[in-house]
């Protein structure tokens, strides 16, 4: 199950990803969505708002604390010492790190990886030992406080717009307009560096859904959904509805029916994005259990689970095929394709992920990132296969 929501997952980040692609146009200034759009693009931009920008990452970060609680109780059921597996874990998220800075400086200034990595060192090193009562209260504690950051920031561009300033030049520069691909390259960088500490730490929506994703492992919630279906069906409608809802401020201020500025509503979409990630992992759990229940899984349904054990493979490839098809120093599609069309090539750039994910599966070859990132983070120190934990 959890590698079925990571090939899931892959689709949510290429559609979430791909607008950051493009350039030319005006655009907000906390997201990559145009100003003036009109017709299918602007209908796109807010079924993009809603359901999947700032929904992707909670998901993915949430199946990445998953797979810590995994790799490591994987370690220790077959009686590895404990200090040996905290070890091999840190060694693997400081390879992610490292693996996310070749990502961004080569291809993709919003690369996660090395927020990811952070947020795993921080957890393996703080919280992989605390009782659920410990990891509870932080998640309470973390989840409150960004509840009331994005209250507040709500709150007062309300009330004090006309003097909370313009929407005001946009939060990261346009990459993909840089014509030559070695100038491209520090801005990326750079950008990625400051991406890594706010998102991976400071943002608080990270280490909130690796520490809930932590507990809900600890008692195989997606492993056994069987048998968590109240709890599940609760979250997913909860947790989507609350995910959708949250996303209607900022949905009103981009498309000037609220005059409010932009960064305002942006803290409370990421907030209940938070809720939406938990529920679509739930909802998905609740239909594979069905069909599972009724019939084994199809083609369909296996191809994407192959996807979700190469997530890392999947997910840098995502960036193998948009950057050189849309920047400027490539095709400079970028500059051609309006936002819908856009998200109908991310479909299609996750649809290829998908068969060179069942290719490589019927060869029963492991994908290359993940190989590579085994190798590197030493995976014959405990004696067994290395922790996937993207």
């Amino acid at each position: 199950m959890p590698d079925l929501a990571r090939g899931f997952m892959l689709l949510f980040i290429a559609l979430a990803n791909v607008s950051w692609y493009l350039y030319g146009a005006p655009t907000s200034s906390v997201a990559a969505h145009p100003t003036d759009a009109e017709g299918l693009d602007a209908l796109w931009q807010t079924a993009a708002m809603v359901a999947v920008d700032g929904r992707s990452y909670p998901l993915f970060a949430f199946l990445f604390g998953y797979g810590i609680w995994q790799a490591y109780s994987r370690h220790r059921v077959l009686g590895h010492d404990v200090g040996a597996v905290r070890g091999t874990l840190q060694a693997r998220h400081l390879w992610m790190i490292l693996f996310g800075a070749a990502h961004a400086a080569l291809l993709w200034h919003g690369d996660v990886l090395g927020a990811y990595g952070l947020i795993g060192l921080l957890t393996v090193w703080l919280f992989i030992e605390r009782s659920d009562r410990t990891l509870a209260v932080w998640v309470v504690v973390l989840g409150a406080l960004l509840g009331v950051l994005a209250a507040v920031s709500l709150l007062w561009g309300a009330v004090f717009a006309e003097w909370s300033g313009g929407t005001g030049e946009a939060l990261v520069p346009e990459f993909a307009a840089i014509t030559s691909y070695s100038e491209s390259i520090l801005p990326r960088l750079l950008t990625w560096l400051l991406l890594t500490v706010g998102q991976g730490v400071l943002g608080l929506v990270v280490p909130v859904a690796v520490l809930v994703a932590v507990l809900c492992a600890r008692h195989r919630v997606l492993e056994a959904p069987e048998r968590h279906r109240p709890l599940l069906a609760a979250v997913a409608f909860g947790g989507i509805s609350v995910g959708w809802l949250g996303a209607l401020p900022s949905v009103l201020v981009h498309h000037g029916m609220w005059d409010a500025p932009e960064w305002s509503p942006a803290v409370f979409n990421g907030f209940t994005g938070l809720f939406a990630g938990f529920g679509y992992v739930s909802l998905i759990a609740l239909l594979v259990s069905r069909r599972a229940a009724a019939k084994p899984p199809g083609r369909i349904l296996a191809g994407i689970s192959a996807m979700g054990r190469r997530s890392l493979s999947c997910y840098l490839f995502q960036s193998v095929a948009f950057a050189p098809l849309l920047c400027a120093w490539g095709l400079g599609l970028g500059g051609v394709l309006t936002q819908w069309q856009a998200a109908l090539l991310a479909v299609a750039v996750w649809a290829v992920s998908l068969v060179l994910a069942v290719l490589s599966e019927r060869s029963g070859r492991p994908g290359p990132a993940e190989s590579l990132l085994r190798t590197v983070s030493g995976r014959g120190r405990t004696g067994t296969r290395a922790p996937r934990a993207t």
